[in-house]
């Protein structure tokens, strides 16, 4: 279940790698960004959980936006050593930022979840856990659907392939770039709001962006369905080495254990599990 939450979050960055062949780093503050917006919206305002939802992906996708247009897109042309620096200023700006307004502490979302777990037999469930993966599931398939069937979705593939041809059938790249951040910041809230309402929002939820770059990076930056199988892939292993081999060592595997199948995931396959491999002709 954790799995699927890691396969939302890495599709932000596999997204911006696509179509702008920026790595961002700074997905995990996405997700502390949306978290504290929502709590704000819904415990500190007093709205109605689902509108303060709602209204914290219309701010997402505002603050992708103005992300896009003020920091990278004058960057264009530019070495992607640049565009790579920018995107870490951009993790130690908005963390400071979100310190300085919310402040270091824990907080939590008012109940929209039932918290009693679901037996089966031997068998329990985390009803919060259940949810939030069908949650996830649903929005990659909405995503799917988006960039296979609708026009703003058709312009992001081409642009993914080439800027130059996509420009060439009258695709504006920079709208394309726009778009893409706006939807990697959507996407980075709604797994802020996942991720919040599990384990409480403050700025600590951006340690999840380094491990969901391991998942992206895994499946292949350039790969959707990779970013998928690698979530699902990671979330699954995680967990059985924490409760099998974490007994016998002791403890801590958990911290690392992202790491240590991304070393050995790139030794075997440098372009990732589903990554296009590319070939240069000297």
């Amino acid at each position: 279940m954790n799995g699927g939450v890691y396969a939302l979050i890495a599709l932000g960055i596999v997204l911006i790698y696509k179509s702008t062949r920026v790595l961002n780093i700074a997905q995990g503050q996405f997700l502390v960004v949306g978290a504290w917006i929502a709590f704000t919206f819904s415990s500190k305002i007093g709205l109605n959980i689902w509108l303060s939802f709602f209204l914290t992906l219309v701010a997402a996708i505002i603050i992708g936006f103005l992300i896009e247009r003020f920091t990278f897109r004058p960057l264009i042309g530019q070495p992607i050593s640049a565009l790579i620096t920018m995107t870490i200023v951009l993790m130690a700006g908005i963390e400071g930022l979100v310190l300085w307004i919310w402040g270091g502490w824990v907080e939590t979302f008012p109940d929209f979840i039932p918290r009693e777990p679901i037996r089966m037999g031997n068998i329990v469930l985390s009803q919060q856990l259940l949810w939030m993966f069908i949650i996830a599931m649903v929005f990659i398939g909405g995503f799917a659907l988006f960039f296979k069937y609708t026009r703003t979705g058709l312009a992001m593939r081409a642009t993914a392939e080439d800027h130059q041809v996509a420009q060439s059938v009258g695709i504006s790249v920079k709208t394309v770039f726009g778009q893409t951040w706006a939807i990697a910041a959507l996407i980075g809230a709604i797994g802020g709001i996942i991720l919040g309402s599990l384990y409480g929002v403050s700025y600590q939820l951006g340690e999840w962006g380094l491990k969901v770059l391991t998942v992206a990076i895994i499946g292949g930056l350039d790969s959707i369905p990779g970013a998928i199988v690698a979530g699902l892939m990671l979330g699954l292993l995680e967990k059985v080495a924490t409760g099998y081999v974490d007994p016998i060592i002791g403890g801590g595997l958990e911290a690392v254990f992202p790491f240590v199948i991304l070393l050995i995931v790139l030794m075997i396959k440098p372009y990732g599990l589903f990554g296009l491999k590319e070939i240069e002709r000297i």
